[in-house]
């Protein structure tokens, strides 16, 4: 089976120049060694574009409605991809290619081949693509470097396609670490460059001064579209989690901690004696988790992860899902006025059974709907109380009787024609009937509403 290939840990100390010789020196031979890792992604999508700009206009849609009917129309997004595995194996960001309905790599050397998506990760941002017919070439597969070694004024290059002007490279340094509140990931944990980063840059690769990986460029911040300095990158030990997944064909399986946290604040390090602010204190602990088997409870404050000093969840988020599932992490807790350090045996939420899930495809309303009974991983992962009730939305089939009625992704149904709904099993016996009207109480975004529609089939 495929490894994807980790960097040995640095062991010279980081020296700055010492001479005017030494600034002079060239980047070259690190960009020689890491280019052609490095490829240009291009996704095609099919949208949908009105044929006029008079289509919304009721006037006009009266008397030339059909012309005036949307079009399809083919778009190409431009991005940038690693290398991961000699066989062919690719890492990208998710949003390069999303939607896409074909998506093509080209090489360093210029060839372009079509390739299958393995993964799309929205957790991360992260997708795996994989060449469709390799034959026999082989590919020039990156080394990863451990992101956890590096240090703001680190030295790192920038490769990728910015504005599909062919593959470049630019040169700054680490401006920070941690960054969080740059995208709407579940793991947001980025490391800040001043490196150029542009359209196009998404997915390409931020090496070290080895050549090795210590990042996927996935963020700018600009108003105005372009490079102003502020780059940011998916860590090396985030990706490589999701890149040995694709290699390997297998799924992503993350720990679940099962507590809620939030940022220990002035006040609240003042009232617990800390010299200043960090951790991420706990919540709500939820009932029978790893955490509270653990010996967690509301009011405990992690401070760090293996030695890693944790300054907010965000951090101990990307901390723990770092570690293998299986491996015990030494969790540093505050309790009152009292540190000590736990023993955390990682573990992922178990997989629901095959009684927690309901597929309706009889001749009912709710044809082509399937839901998920909630547990506690489920709940907290959809931002509901560890307690919620009900079954929520997990699919929706295109063209189905659900998605007519208006059903939505995520939503939670709590009861049918007055019977509250417990499990799956029982939201599929009532969905199953055939009646009159459905009175349907449903939670969506946070609010609970109430719709009455018919029972009977539309034709």
């Amino acid at each position: 089976m495929a490894q994807i290939e980790m960097a040995p840990a640095p062991d010279a100390e980081r020296v700055a120049p010492q001479s005017d010789a030494q600034v002079q020196l060239s980047f070259a031979p690190i960009v020689q060694a890491a280019a052609p890792s490095v490829v240009n992604v291009y996704a095609t999508r099919i949208e949908q574009q009105a044929a006029s700009q008079f289509a919304n206009d009721p006037f006009f849609s009266r008397f030339f409605g059909q012309q005036f009917q949307s079009r399809p129309r083919e778009s190409q997004s431009l991005g940038s991809g690693v290398i991961v595995d000699a066989s062919g194996v690719i890492l990208t960001n998710r949003h390069v290619i999303e939607g896409a309905t074909d998506v093509r790599i080209a090489l360093h050397d210029g060839r372009e081949m079509a390739v299958d998506v393995v993964i799309e990760d929205e957790q991360t941002d992260l997708a795996v693509l994989r060449v469709r017919e390799p034959g026999d070439a082989t590919f020039p597969a990156i080394t990863f470097a451990n992101s956890d070694a590096l240090l703001v004024g680190d030295l790192v290059l920038a490769i990728g396609n910015p504005f599909g002007v062919g593959q470049t490279v630019t040169s700054g340094i680490v401006s920070g670490l941690a960054r969080t509140g740059v995208e709407s990931t579940d793991y947001e944990f980025f490391i800040q460059t001043d490196a150029a980063i542009n359209p196009g840059n998404s997915g390409g690769a931020l090496v070290d001064m080895s050549g090795h990986l210590v990042g996927i460029n996935t963020a700018i911040y600009s108003q105005t579209g372009g490079s102003v300095g502020i780059g940011f990158a998916i860590p090396a030990n985030m990706a490589q989690l999701v890149a040995e997944a694709g290699v390997t064909g297998g799924a992503i399986v993350r720990p679940w901690f099962g507590a809620k946290m939030q940022a220990v604040t002035s006040d609240i390090a003042q009232s617990l004696g800390m010299l200043a602010p960090h951790g991420a204190m706990i919540t709500e602990v939820a009932p029978g988790g790893p955490a509270e088997r653990a010996g967690f409870r509301s009011g405990d404050v992690v401070l760090s992860v293996d030695g890693q000093r944790i300054d907010d969840p965000s951090a101990f988020n990307f901390r723990l899902a770092t570690r293998p599932v299986g491996e015990t992490a030494q969790l540093e807790r505050l309790r009152g006025s009292e540190t000590d350090t736990v023993a955390f045996t990682v573990e992922a939420a178990s997989q629901p059974a095959d009684s927690a899930i309901a597929t309706i495809s009889a001749d009912s309303r709710f044809d082509g709907l399937t839901v998920r009974q909630l547990d506690p991983a489920l709940s907290e992962a959809k931002g509901l109380p560890y307690d919620a009730k009900g079954v929520i939305v997990t699919a929706i089939e295109p063209g189905s009787a659900a998605e007519a009625m208006g059903l939505q992704l995520d939503d939670v149904i709590l009861a049918l024609n007055d019977q509250d709904i417990g499990d799956a099993a029982s939201f599929s016996q009532l969905a199953s009937q055939r009646v009159r009207t459905w009175q349907i109480i449903l939670q969506r975004d946070g609010r609970v509403s109430r719709a009455i529609v018919s029972g009977v089939m539309q034709s």
